[in-house]
């Protein structure tokens, strides 16, 4: 009963039914209290805390991880996947030392472990290395990631773990920019082997916002061009209008601004379906200033009088002071220096 439960409750797992397997381990593990067997007791209970870890219950987890470690000199067959578990729970607990410590020890008894079970506890460091504000070190684990991945033909992992690299690298400043440029060619490269659009579409976005942040804006745009190729098929159309306001912003870096409003008009449209009034006030101020330097400063001002009202329903104040700042630019260039002056003083 204790194994049909077992089976059970990784079945639901797998199938992300996870009160269906948290209750399915439970029982197995109340069984096993009367079989005189430790063994078959840690199991029980090992299989439980990984269950609560994964369903965002990290101090539960713990709870039944740690009793499900043998006793000192005991050892056990699956004690590095009972370590990194434990690590799980104390990264989810944001205890990133305690943490390192247990993938740590999960390295030290996992010699023999298939690859794509040490690239996933290279990508835990990262995560814990990011949590503890080392972003250079938590880069260098998700490149080794990477490369095991890659060698263990996982070009999906590959690719996600690359892409985490690079905003690691970007974040810690310490790397230069031919390197992460280096990691986002091969994050690019690995793309084209992945068959799951969607996966491939989040890819291609983050990999533009990393061009972004490095001033590469022509490769910026094609990243987000083909990410917005491949997400016309998702139900959650917040990707789509993220997508579309990066591309105009990069057009509007590249000092294509006549392309550009096509970009931020789309953008602003879909913003305002989804009820994204801050979104779509930057979209109308990205809008303003390509008018404004197309020499359009009336429709600028009108795009600038839409994005200050936005600004105004979320509350952004920053925003506003912008806004002003611009309206107060395309009021001197219609002509108008005392409403101009009006608008400097708002944003004053």
């Amino acid at each position: 009963e204790i194994e049909a439960l077992t089976r059970a409750g990784r079945r639901a797992l797998a199938l992300g039914d996870v009160r269906e397997a948290v209750g399915r381990f439970r029982r197995a593990l109340l069984l096993s209290g009367g079989t005189g067997s430790p063994r078959r007791r840690r199991a029980c209970a090992f299989n439980l805390g990984a269950a609560y870890v994964e369903t965002g219950k990290p101090e539960k987890g713990l709870e039944f991880l740690l009793q499900s470690q043998p006793s000192e000199g005991e050892g056990g067959e699956r004690l590095g996947d009972v370590y990194f578990s434990i690590g799980a729970a104390h990264e989810g607990l944001r205890d990133f030392p305690k943490a390192l410590e247990y993938v740590g020890k999960a390295i030290g008894n996992n010699s023999a472990a298939q690859a794509g079970s040490r690239a996933g506890t290279c990508v835990q460091m990262g995560c814990c290395y990011l949590g503890m504000r080392e972003p250079a070190r938590a880069a260098r684990c998700f490149l080794d990631a990477a490369r095991t991945y890659e060698a263990a033909a996982s070009p999906e992992a590959a690719a996600v773990a690359l892409s985490r690299a690079s905003g690691s690298m970007l974040q810690s400043r310490r790397f230069r920019a031919a390197e992460i440029v280096g990691v986002l060619a091969q994050c690019c490269s690995l793309c084209e082997r992945i068959p799951d659009a969607a996966l491939r579409g989040r890819l291609y976005n983050d990999i533009g916002l990393s061009y972004s942040q490095l001033r590469i804006f022509p490769l910026a745009a094609e990243s987000f061009e083909r990410a917005l190729a491949l997400c016309g098929g998702e139900p959650d159309r917040r990707r789509e209008a993220a997508l579309l306001q990066n591309l105009g912003a990069a057009h509007n870096a590249l000092h294509s601004f006549g392309t550009a409003l096509g970009w931020h008009r789309r953008a602003a449209v879909l913003h305002s379906a989804l009820g994204n009034r801050r979104a779509q006030g930057q979209c109308f101020g990205n809008l303003a200033y390509a008018c404004s330097r197309l020499g359009n400063h009336e429709a600028a001002a009108e795009n600038y009088l839409h994005a200050l009202q936005a600004f105004r329903d979320s509350g952004d104040v920053q925003g506003q002071w912008q806004a002003c700042e611009g309206l107060g630019a395309a009021c001197f260039h219609l002509g108008d220096p005392r409403r101009a002056v009006g608008h400097y003083k708002e944003a004053l």
